[in-house]
């Protein structure tokens, strides 16, 4: 990646695919992509303007911020994913594959990443990337700016293209690559029939541009690729939100999409709040025969004070209260208060419930999990929705993953079916529902070996075996009688 500040789908891309016969939803989506990339950043016109002074001098204005928007986006990444998210299989020998593979390539806290830009931006994907040559696979994650669905239905997005901008011996370039059906034809080729068979599996075209917009091949870049993978090998990630901004979008809504006014009023608060205490600050006035004077050729003229001395004025043919001070009394209770206000209908508006953002100084920003698990049932409900659609993406682009490296040499069991475990600690008290799930394993109520399923993903066999292999260790190391 390059010193861009913003990357956007070029348009001699758009003009490539145009060509090839697909409609491209992204136009429709731009203008609310962009809308929602502002906020995040906190820029605009809503923190940027100019005003008029009474006497008609124009200047420039700008409103701080808290980040608001971003705010949400980083709270809904770091609740859904992290370290303690566990993705296994069937096969127990595959799941160690798994577990090496997203220590060693650092899957979960790029995939946190990719979440914040989802929720923010409406949409984010994992593609699948290989290389062949040295043997790895590897997943490449990008933003709603980056994706541009090819085929898609009420079922989801079937093919799907990728845009980025890739630098090779310092020149820059666009790089497209599409993830579609073995039946779209090769670049330069009439489009044809998509599908030659139901059982073809996936390629990945890859498609090189320089900056003149031309198509160009570059060493070490493979035009073509079969990945043998049967499902698709990338995975569009959404906020479970309908996209009431474009229909029949394969696009989703930023989570913030029906909250702007809420954040804008986040911000009018936290602006006027440092207003108020900036605005009131002492001032000391100061008598004239208490400022020093200098010569000005004939006229004697008083030393100004510093240019950014805004805490001291002088009382100008004045020698009464030769010092006064001056101390407005400060609103910020009544600030705090319309502050709070605004969080917790931001809160709610997010999907986090009134009581998740708090400005409380015995509580904190944000409640704790104990908290959040016992008065916040809205929080739960969403985070339970957003893990079902989470769930679904994480489970396609593993098993991209695991095809692609059966089909560049490594030696695989068949996976089967692919779970994921959320750690849901920040709305449950996991300690404690352990301990309740260990006395019913001790009371007879619950299996041992349902236990090692729920709380290590295992399936009912592996788990089994476990406690098999265990007793029989216990059983080889005791003493005999």
């Amino acid at each position: 990646m390059t010193e861009d500040v913003e990357y956007w789908v070029p348009e001699h891309v758009r003009t490539y695919l145009r060509g090839l016969g697909f409609y491209l939803p992204l136009e429709a989506m731009e203008e609310h992509i962009r809308g929602w990339q502002g906020w995040m950043r906190a820029d605009g016109d809503f923190y940027d303007y100019y005003d008029t002074d009474a006497f008609g001098r124009s200047y420039e204005v700008h409103r701080r911020s808290i980040k608001p928007a971003m705010r949400v986006c980083d709270e809904w990444a770091s609740l859904l994913l992290n370290d303690e998210t566990k993705v296994a299989c069937d096969n127990e020998a595959t799941s160690k594959w798994i577990e090496d593979w997203v220590a060693d390539t650092g899957f979960m806290p790029a995939a946190q990443e990719l979440l914040v830009k989802a929720f923010g931006l409406g949409t984010g994907a994992w593609a699948l990337w290989v290389d062949g040559d040295a043997g790895k696979v590897r997943v490449r994650q990008y933003d709603s700016r980056m994706v541009v669905p090819l085929t898609w239905d009420e079922d989801g997005c079937s093919e799907c293209a990728f845009v980025t901008r890739v630098v090779s011996r310092g020149k820059k370039y666009d790089q497209l690559q599409m993830h579609v059906k073995a039946g779209l034809a090769a670049p330069g080729e009439s489009l044809g029939t998509k599908l030659a068979s139901e059982n073809l599996g996936y390629k990945i075209i890859t498609v090189v541009f320089d900056e003149q917009g031309n198509v160009v091949e570059l060493d070490g870049v493979c035009g073509e690729f079969d990945t043998g993978c049967p499902s698709p090998t990338f995975a569009l990630v959404k906020p479970a939100r309908a996209n009431t901004r474009v229909d029949h979008s394969p696009y989703g809504q930023s989570v913030f999409a029906d909250a702007v006014d809420a954040v804008q009023a986040v911000d009018l608060c936290f602006d006027a709040l440092v207003n108020e205490i900036d605005a009131g600050k002492m001032r000391i006035f100061v008598a004239d025969v208490l400022v020093d004077q200098e010569r000005d050729g004939k006229r004697r003229v008083a030393i100004p004070f510093g240019k950014n001395d805004c805490t001291v004025f002088r009382k100008v043919m004045s020698t009464e209260d030769t010092i006064q001070e001056f101390a407005p009394a400060l609103r910020t209770d009544q600030q705090l208060t319309a502050l709070q206000t605004a969080l917790s209908t931001l809160g709610d508006l997010c999907g986090f419930g009134g009581q998740y953002f708090v400005y409380d100084k015995e509580s904190g920003y944000v409640k704790t999990a104990t908290e959040v698990s016992s008065d916040n049932s809205a929080l739960m409900r969403n985070i339970k929705k957003h893990e079902n659609g989470l769930e679904r993406s994480l489970r396609t682009i593993f098993h991209a993953v695991i095809c692609a490296a059966r089909r560049i040499g490594g030696d695989l069991p068949d996976e089967g079916e692919i779970r994921v475990t959320f750690d849901d600690s920040i709305i449950t008290d996991t300690a404690a529902e352990k301990t309740q799930d260990m006395s019913e394993v001790a009371a007879g109520l619950m299996k041992p070996w349902e236990y090692r399923k729920k709380w290590y993903g295992e399936d009912d066999a592996t788990a089994k075996a476990a406690l098999s292999a265990k007793e029989k260790g216990q059983a080889e190391a005791r003493p005999e009688e």
